[in-house]
């Protein structure tokens, strides 16, 4: 009989208030996925692979604890997700001085026979923004700041970008990195500005795109994917679609707090932005769309733009157009 492979916890960086703890991650088999830079392509294709054919541990009963003083239980769904969302008195006690707070997530020994590696504690991070942020952002990641190519024919170099490339070989769109350091920053100088990464990538990718994000510098922020969906799959697709949905579950969760969106011309972003900025026309102060290199799309994008006057909308060719933009709507200093 052939032994199991030991179990761990995908944590995803989440976030909530000084009064509502939220956590969300993954249940799986350990197939011992080491990404690290420098890799071969034998090696970033096995990583892939792995990533997507991870065995999940569904009706497993885990733990989430907050030094030794908050201890919350779940139970992951049939395709070994979990979230928790839990009301708290006072959650700032726990921040650091960047608004995040560290939690461990555990298995319930009592309820598994499956061996638990790492000792069965798994660090996660949920953020809560600060008081004093000017705005947040919401931004896409595909096409927006790291070139993926979702306008290809068939998507090939969807495919050949994610699965032969790896994350220390992928770069960053010129000048995005400077330009969300910038919006991190706003007026004040200090780096209070949340920033929420949110894209219809699977949670399969969610340790590919962190260690891009981190590799690159790119402001540290919740990082908000969706469930890859197969042709069997049987659950019920959902009602909206993900990124709207994650959208706007931040404009709720931060009532008080307007939002920049950043996307790009090759797919929805524009139409799910410029309806969630007819929704809110008073929390959405400015859209910025990264031009793809497809013509008709941008002809689309273009009379979009010519008919909207809620906010502002820019459809930008270089990241220096969006800083200017910014700086000009006093956005950044």
């Amino acid at each position: 009989m052939f032994k199991k492979d030991p179990l761990r916890i995908n944590t995803y960086r989440s976030y909530g208030t000084a009064q509502r703890l939220r956590a969300a991650g993954r249940a799986l088999e350990d197939e011992n996925i080491k990404l690290t830079s420098n890799q071969g392509l034998l090696k970033t294709l096995k990583n892939i692979y792995k990533q997507f054919e991870s065995d999940e541990i569904p009706n497993s009963s885990i733990q989430l604890q907050i030094k030794d003083e908050l201890k919350f239980i779940a139970e992951t769904d049939a395709e070994g997700y979990y979230k928790f969302d839990e009301q708290v008195i006072d959650l700032k006690k726990y921040c650091d001085g960047s608004g995040w707070i560290s939690y461990q997530m555990s298995y319930d020994i009592s309820s598994t026979q499956r061996e638990i590696t790492c000792n069965n504690l798994f660090n996660g991070q949920m953020l809560i923004p600060s008081q004093e942020a000017s705005y947040g952002v919401i931004s896409d990641i595909d096409d927006t700041i790291l070139h993926t190519g979702v306008v290809s024919l068939f998507k090939w170099r969807v495919i050949f970008n994610t699965f032969f490339k790896n994350f220390d070989k992928r770069l960053p769109l010129e000048g995005t990195v400077a330009f969300y350091q910038k919006l991190q920053h706003g007026k004040t100088n200090f780096p209070i500005n949340p920033i929420f990464y949110v894209s219809n990538s699977p949670w399969n990718l969610y340790d590919y795109l962190t260690a891009f994000l981190e590799e690159h510098r790119f402001p540290k922020g919740p990082i908000l994917l969706r469930d890859f969906r197969t042709f069997f799959d049987k659950t019920p697709k959902p009602k909206i679609p993900h990124k709207h949905s994650e959208i706007y579950t931040i404009l709720k969760m931060y009532p008080s707090l307007n939002f920049i969106l950043i996307g790009d011309s090759g797919e929805k972003d524009a139409d799910i932005y410029t309806s969630i900025a007819r929704e809110y026309p008073n929390r959405i102060l400015a859209i910025y769309l990264r031009s793809v290199n497809h013509r008709k799309r941008v002809a689309r994008i273009e009379s979009i733009i010519k008919s909207f006057k809620i906010c502002p909308i820019l459809l930008v060719h270089t990241s220096d157009q969006a800083v200017k933009h910014a700086h000009k709507h006093g956005f950044i200093s």
